[in-house]
C-alpha cells in the first residue's frame, strides 16, 4: 500500500513538473524559445513593440518660453520645427503612429505635457529579423557601422530639409550613459519624415564597446521641447547567446 502511494505521489510530482514547465515555456517570448524561421508575424511585432529592444516612453514636454524669456536670450518669437510643433496639448495634438502603438491614444491631448514615443534598437539582430517577418519594408537606417537607436512618434512639423540637416541640431543633445564610464555621444543623427510622424535615428560608435558587464544603459535626448529618458537592461538583450544592440 505504501509502495503504491509512493508511486502515485511520484507520478503526480512528475505531472505537476511537466505542467509547470509547459506553462513556463508558453510564457516565454518567441525570441527566447523559437528559431527565427518559426516566428509568426504577431511574434515578430512583439519584438518591435514590446521587448528588451523596444520600449514605449511617455516623454515630457517642456513649456514654451515666454516672450520675455526669449528676448532675454536674444531671440524673437517661438521656435518651430522638429520637437516644437504639435506638442502642446491645447492644440490639435500630434498624429501618433497607429501601426506601432497598440492601445494608445491618437493625440497627445490626452496626456498633458507629454508625448508617447517608441524607442527601438534598429541595429540589433532580432529587430532586423522581426522587421522582415513583420513586413516593415522601410525601416529607418543610417549608413555605416554603429549602435543605431530610433525614436518613433515625434509629432509632424511643417519643415522641409534633408534628414542630416534636421538631425544635426539633435546630435549634441543626446547621450548614452553607463555607470562608471564616459558618456557616449552619437556620431550622426538623421530625421526621417513618415506619414505618421518623424523618426529620429541616432548612430553611436562601436568604439564605445558596450557589453553586458555595463549592466544597464540609459539613453537621454532632447528633441526640441521633448525630453526623452529610457534605461535598457543589457542582461535582457541577449539573442542567440550574445548581447545584441
Amino acid at each position: 500500500m505504501q509502495r503504491n502511494l509512493g508511486r502515485l505521489r511520484s507520478r503526480w510530482i512528475w505531472v505537476a513538473a511537466a505542467v509547470a514547465a509547459g506553462l513556463l515555456s508558453a510564457a516565454e517570448p518567441a525570441w527566447k524559445t523559437k528559431p527565427v524561421p518559426a516566428w509568426t508575424e504577431e511574434e515578430a511585432r512583439q519584438v518591435l513593440d514590446d521587448s528588451p529592444w523596444a520600449k514605449t516612453v511617455n516623454a515630457g514636454v517642456m513649456r514654451p518660453e515666454s516672450e520675455d524669456e526669449r528676448r532675454e536670450g536674444g531671440k524673437m518669437g517661438q521656435e518651430h520645427g522638429v520637437g516644437y510643433d504639435g506638442v502642446d496639448p491645447q492644440r490639435t495634438g500630434p498624429r501618433l503612429p497607429s501601426n506601432i502603438f497598440r492601445g494608445t491614444p491618437s493625440s497627445a491631448a490626452m496626456h498633458p505635457g507629454s508625448v508617447i514615443l517608441k524607442l527601438r534598437w534598429e541595429s540589433a539582430l532580432p529587430v532586423r529579423v522581426a522587421e522582415v517577418k513583420a513586413r516593415e519594408t522601410e525601416p529607418p537606417t543610417l549608413p555605416g557601422e554603429g549602435y543605431s537607436l530610433a525614436v518613433y512618434g515625434i509629432p509632424l512639423a511643417n519643415v522641409k530639409s534633408d534628414p542630416a540637416a534636421l538631425g544635426e541640431p539633435l546630435r549634441k543633445l543626446a547621450v548614452l550613459k553607463r555607470e562608471g564610464k564616459k558618456d557616449v555621444r552619437p556620431i550622426r543623427v538623421e530625421v526621417f519624415q513618415r506619414e505618421d510622424g518623424f523618426v529620429a535615428v541616432y548612430l553611436f560608435p562601436l568604439s564605445a564597446e558596450i557589453s553586458e558587464k555595463d549592466g544597464r544603459i540609459e539613453f537621454d535626448a532632447q528633441i526640441g521641447r521633448i525630453g526623452v529618458t529610457q534605461t535598457f537592461d543589457l542582461g535582457e538583450m541577449r539573442f542567440q547567446g550574445k548581447l545584441e544592440l
